[in-house]
């Protein structure tokens, strides 16, 4: 296991848990205690958790992981989401992304098809994004144009938000929103951790003519923080064959179409 997972795998535990002893995850992850000791010290560094004797215990932070961590977690599954959300995408159209690992890799799938690709001057794609990490990626891409909304970045997601994004936003039309999330319950909508986050994700879907959420299963049937958007301001969702049947039905009953991949 490599070290970003193996500090995911300890960030979940401690959030399903609320505290480890080293010397059983050293056992359950077949690592040695030294090995676990430093990792733990390290997340302490970072203030994503309470080092106790002889082990650790989660504090709130731990709960809205940095997204350097989020990126280790249901690896494959958000691969094939991003990779079939993008297929939603057509030339020519104006695409919004707001921050999270899923959206960073539509964004990837979007760079990568060819048939998106602009002649002359006129880009194949026009995306509009909140998110740094996104807006860093494809801004060397000749075939998209990027607009970013400007706000204040949270360090957490890379996502900007406040009066500026709010701003810039309301001076826009999107044609497809990929909309990533924390959580979504058919009943009662998208969620975020972050109430500034959900603000604007809230006003880009508003925005938007269409709206793609993309969540791999372990993210269904939950609730976050903030609501973002009710069930059905969402047109479809993307998301793992591994998402529980009855979310599913659930969504789709709620007028939602569903794509498991």
């Amino acid at each position: 296991m490599a070290r970003h997972e193996r500090l995911s795998t300890l960030l979940d535990m401690l959030g399903q848990r609320e505290k480890i002893d080293v010397e059983d995850v050293a056992a359950e992850l077949d690592v040695s205690a030294a090995t676990i000791r430093r990792d733990l010290d390290h997340l302490a560094e970072q203030q994503l958790l309470t080092r106790t004797r002889g082990g650790a215990v989660a504090n709130d932070l731990a709960y809205d992981l940095p997204l350097r961590y989020k990126t280790a977690r249901h690896v494959p599954e958000k691969q094939r989401i991003s990779t079939a959300a993008a297929a939603f995408a057509a030339k020519g159209m104006v695409v919004g992304l707001n921050g999270g690992t899923t959206t960073a890799g539509v964004a990837r799938a979007l760079a990568m098809r060819p048939d998106l690709s602009g002649r002359g001057d006129a880009p194949g794609l026009t995306v509009v994004t909140n998110a740094l990490n996104i807006a860093h990626e494809l801004a060397v891409r000749p075939n998209v144009k990027i607009v970013v909304t400007g706000g204040v970045a949270r360090p957490q997601s890379f996502e900007l938000s406040g009066p500026l994004a709010t701003r810039v936003l309301s001076e826009l039309t999107i044609d497809l929103l990929f909309l990533g999330v924390d959580a979504f319950d058919p009943d009662a909508g998208a969620f975020a951790h972050h109430e500034g986050e959900a603000s604007i994700n809230r006003l880009m879907v508003e925005r938007a003519e269409r709206v793609v959420a993309v969540a791999d299963g372990s993210k269904l049937g939950r609730r976050a923080f903030a609501r973002i958007c009710e069930t059905t301001q969402v047109h479809a969702l993307v998301t793992d064959t591994d998402a529980d049947p009855d979310a599913v039905r659930a969504f789709e009953a709620a007028g939602v179409a569903v794509q498991a991949v």
